[in-house]
């Protein structure tokens, strides 16, 4: 048996890799990567095996890091199945499509642009003069229907008639909803078939709806080979889904080759415990100075957490009962999943809220917003409110335009409470955020670009680690030493460079048996 990792392999997102036993080659995640627009854009594209040879596709959860390249495989004749849990599947008919509005929104745009720089360069003629703000906005009246969408058509024919190279979108729509007939829902701790000699068996990983630690294993020739992949690994005592799983069946207990999350694998997170009493803080702190909260989130898991606390916090009595929107149509689905699933709950979660006839989602303070109108009017309300909006680390959808207008204001707090990748908007916000309050928030404040612009940081930037789904170094070590597996050998994927060989030594300290491969490295079971 072989495995190869294509993908989140000393970096986070893209997550894939290909295990091999000479018959049924089975894929683990297909993910997209995420992060600068062009370099993503170019991973994105390239597979580096042929997908009609993939027996089937194992998922570890619904996050599009993990599934968002699925689209792309079944339109390239993958004959298989997509194999994971049954809320995965549900969450999956959403972020899938989804993610493919967004594929085609990209590249709509960057054909916009495009076609916008070419008439502008015409119309400005062989001196280059630039254009009066009046022949500016009659290109864009051109290219746009209203205010806010674009006339692709007149945007394609221009770009014919110029010859104009156009961007097509990874994925659309239509192959999101068509890779979703490939999709196969599975119980925990239910063996199943995925090839030949091939089973596979899925016990909870506590990082999100769904999430699920793999154990494969191959019996051939009186050969027993296991490989465990724990996908992404969650925290422990988090509310709402029950805790990774320590115990598990004796026959699984074996394992030749564990591939293993390493996100935070040189980092500790905020005590679970210490995350109700730091949001309170947080809260008080900005209903003190008058203003807002906005809230990048996943709209996957983060959102939903945000919303049992904060209920909790209401219930208690220990903050006021400011307006809460979730401004993500996404968001909104996702929740409706989560509802969905109580099969997955912890007990603390049935004790406070299901005993009790509630809803840990919903309450009467908690809005969400549906329409594009209703996001404009709520971007512009200066009234004190929390938003809960996507995406988590700042690169697209509503949350630039919540941005726009909030940060600039220093009575407003901008909570970050995820994890914020490389060269994303997000991870720039923390750090010059960060930095601009440990100076005391002295002199001129930071100045960030997007939409065009630079916009001036004057808004507080929070950080809550604790909100993370993600085990730290410690957790990810509680999760090895706790468990009754026993590991032969431990490949390190999903972290970023430092990150993963960090994790490495500490785990080689702690008397585990580790390596760091690198992309495209095959290690043989």
């Amino acid at each position: 048996m072989h495995v190869t990792f294509y993908g989140a392999v000393r970096e986070v997102t893209g997550s894939m890799h290909l295990l091999d036993t000479g018959s049924d080659p089975i894929l683990l995640d297909c993910g997209l990567y995420q992060g600068r627009r062009q370099n993503a854009a170019e991973k994105n594209r390239v597979l580096h095996f042929d997908p009609s040879l993939v027996a089937n596709l194992i998922l570890s959860h619904a996050h599009i890091d993990h599934s968002g390249r699925i689209p792309l495989l079944t339109k390239r004749n993958f004959p298989g199945r997509v194999i994971c849990t049954r809320a995965t599947v549900d969450a999956c008919g959403y972020l899938l499509p989804d993610s493919g509005h967004i594929q085609e929104s990209d590249a709509d745009y960057l054909n916009y642009k495009t076609v916008r720089r070419a008439l502008s360069e015409i119309k400005s003629g062989p001196d280059r003069k630039k254009l009066s703000r009046r022949q500016s906005d009659n290109i864009k009246k051109t290219l746009k229907k209203g205010r806010h969408r674009l006339n692709k058509d007149a945007i394609n024919t221009l770009m014919r008639k110029h010859n104009l190279k156009s961007v097509k979108p990874l994925y659309t729509q239509e192959d999101a909803h068509q890779a979703l007939s490939y999709f196969d829902g599975a119980p925990y701790r239910h063996p199943l078939t995925i090839g030949r000699n091939l089973t596979c068996t899925f016990y909870e990983a506590g990082h999100i709806l769904g999430s699920a630690i793999s154990m494969i294993k191959y019996s051939a020739n009186g050969k027993n080979l296991t490989v465990c992949y724990t996908g992404d690994i969650g925290r422990f005592d988090k509310p709402i889904l029950r805790d990774p799983t320590l115990k598990f069946e004796d026959q699984d207990r074996d394992i030749d080759l564990l591939i293993m999350e390493s996100t935070y694998g040189d980092r500790e997170h905020d005590p679970v415990t210490d995350l109700r009493g730091k949001l309170k803080h947080v809260l008080l702190d900005a209903i003190e100075r008058g203003g807002c909260v906005l809230i990048p989130s996943f709209a996957y898991g983060r959102t939903q957490e945000l919303l049992y606390v904060i209920h909790e916090l209401y219930n208690e009595g220990e903050v006021p009962r400011l307006p809460v929107y979730v401004d993500s149509p996404l968001a909104t689905n996702i929740t409706k999943v989560f509802g969905e699933h109580p099969e997955v709950y912890d007990q603390e979660t049935h004790t406070t809220f299901l005993e009790k006839g509630q809803n840990p989602f919903r309450f009467d303070q908690a809005h969400f917003v549906a329409s594009v109108d209703e996001s404009i009017k709520l971007v512009k309300d200066k009234t004190p409110h929390i938003v809960i909006s996507a995406s988590g680390m700042c690169e697209a959808g509503r949350i630039l335009h919540h941005l726009r207008y909030k940060i600039h204001n220093p009575k407003n707090t901008i909570l970050i409470v995820g994890y914020m990748a490389q060269h994303t908007l997000g991870r720039r916000l923390l750090e010059e955020g960060v930095a601009y309050a440990a100076n005391g928030r002295k002199g001129d404040p930071p100045l960030l670009r997007f939409f065009n612009k630079e916009y001036p940081l004057k808004a507080h930037v929070v950080s809550l680690g604790g909100f993370s789904a993600h085990a730290d170094k410690h957790e990810m070590l509680r999760f090895l030493k706790k468990s009754n597996l026993r590991i032969k050998k431990i490949a390190i994927v999903h972290g970023e460079e430092d990150q993963s060989l960090a994790f490495s030594d500490f785990l080689e300290q702690n008397g585990f048996n580790t390596v760091v491969p690198k992309v495209g490295q095959t290690l043989r079971v």
